[in-house]
């Protein structure tokens, strides 16, 4: 077999582990103190102790809530086999209270082909949730109620949770209620009578440091001892992208991934682009498909606008930002005409413009979205006067700077002396 085509096999192998959620998520499984463990023993508890717990896992989009949820509960299924149902219901589609216990009689129907009514009301279906979670707790049978967009469900009177929440009193019952949201006060929108049911069990779900990323890279990319593939090609690849990993170049490359958007779903669209746009006639992955794979992946509208600033745009946002690092409380046009004289005194630059050229350019400012004012008052006052705010990041006009085809390198050395 020719090294493209094992290029092409080891490619097949790591988008495969890439879009595999289980796999993905079984390193932080095998952290200590993670919230897999955490959450294992919770729902675990339930099932080997028949007691009732309630818990919420809170974190921004992407950082792996839901898949460590379905993690746990596919190992706990294989554990305990038939001692655990799961019910499953999402605030964007089951907020409505008569809907959301149809969904839940539906489901629990279906899993003990029970017979399923369409016309039963919020009342009864309420009796048969509470009937059903008695029969299951006599069986020593626990139920999973999952609610994803817990949020959702906090809208209106609450009846559902409520119900769950007062169901989970009973020492009948044998049933965990699993929050799932991205707002992490989702505890706070309960009413007083929810509240004081929920057992306040809350798992927080931070996006990872940019070390943990690294050793998630190194367990999605790094091939496996068991793969179809030549163990002399498998330990030649392995060696190379254990070189890339520790290369400076690629720790930075992962500093920018991080800066911009540290959740464990970005990572994962950011090595599936790397792997892309691997080249298989080398036969391993290289720095370049990493650092080609990152703007691939970023949204960054703002280095767009910068692009297309004139010279003197770009002095009077260095200026700002220069303002903004001497901690200044506020700034307006007047502030950044005095430090672009100041830079001109300093460095005799030939780029220096009359003061109805700045204030042309400080409006087209405006219009980019590059920066604002920073309030709604004094809206009949001349905008020379009006205090002004930068809304690009440090990093961000430094990287456009560097990519602008005009820039002086006078605002180049600048941005680097005020990193």
């Amino acid at each position: 077999m020719g090294v493209e085509n094992l290029a092409e096999l080891a490619k097949l192998i790591i988008r495969s582990r890439i879009a595999d959620p289980s796999f993905v998520f079984s390193f932080f499984s095998q952290l200590p103190d993670s919230n897999y463990s955490k959450l294992k023993y919770i729902i675990s508890s339930s099932v080997t102790e028949a007691c009732n717990n309630s818990v919420l896992l809170l974190g921004p989009r992407g950082c792996g809530k839901t898949a460590v949820l379905e993690l746990v509960l596919e190992d706990l299924l294989k554990e305990h086999p038939d001692m655990i149902s799961v019910v499953k219901l999402n605030g964007l589609l089951h907020s409505d209270n008569n809907c959301a216990l149809k969904e839940i009689a539906r489901q629990v129907c279906l899993e003990h082909q029970l017979q399923f009514s369409k016309m039963a009301s919020f009342d009864e279906n309420t009796q048969f949730l509470l009937s059903i979670l008695r029969e299951c707790g006599l069986a020593h049978k626990t139920i999973v109620f999952v609610l994803e967009e817990f949020d959702l469900f906090t809208e209106g009177k609450q009846r559902l949770l409520y119900s769950l929440l007062d169901a989970l009193q009973s020492v009948s019952s044998q049933a965990v209620v699993v929050g799932v949201s991205c707002r992490l006060d989702a505890d706070q929108l309960l009413e007083k009578r929810v509240r004081s049911r929920f057992s306040h069990r809350k798992l927080l779900f931070l996006p990872s440091s940019s070390e943990d990323f690294q050793r998630l890279v190194e367990h999605i990319l790094l091939l496996p001892m068991d793969s179809r593939l030549p163990n002399d090609f498998r330990a030649a690849f392995n060696e190379k992208l254990l070189n890339i990993l520790a290369d400076e170049e690629f720790k930075g490359v992962i500093d920018q991934l991080c800066y911009s958007d540290s959740t464990v779903s970005q990572l994962l669209r950011f090595l599936f682009c790397a792997v892309c746009h691997m080249d298989l006639s080398s036969g391993s992955l290289s720095i370049e498909n990493f650092k080609s794979a990152l703007p691939s992946i970023q949204r960054q509208p703002k280095l767009e606008a910068l692009k297309d600033c004139s010279v003197l745009e770009l002095y009077l946002l260095v200026c700002m930002k220069r303002l903004e690092v001497k901690e200044l409380e506020s700034c307006n046009f007047n502030s950044i005409m005095k430090e672009y004289k100041s830079i001109h005194d300093s460095f005799k630059t030939s780029d220096y413009y009359a003061r109805n050229v700045c204030l042309r350019a400080f409006e087209h400012l405006l219009q980019r979205g590059l920066i604002s004012f920073q309030d709604n008052r004094g809206q009949g006052q001349s905008a020379e006067f009006r205090p002004v705010k930068l809304l690009i990041s440090w990093h961000e006009l430094q990287q456009g700077l560097k990519s602008h085809r005009s820039c002086p390198a006078i605002l180049n050395k600048l941005m680097d002396r005020e990193g």
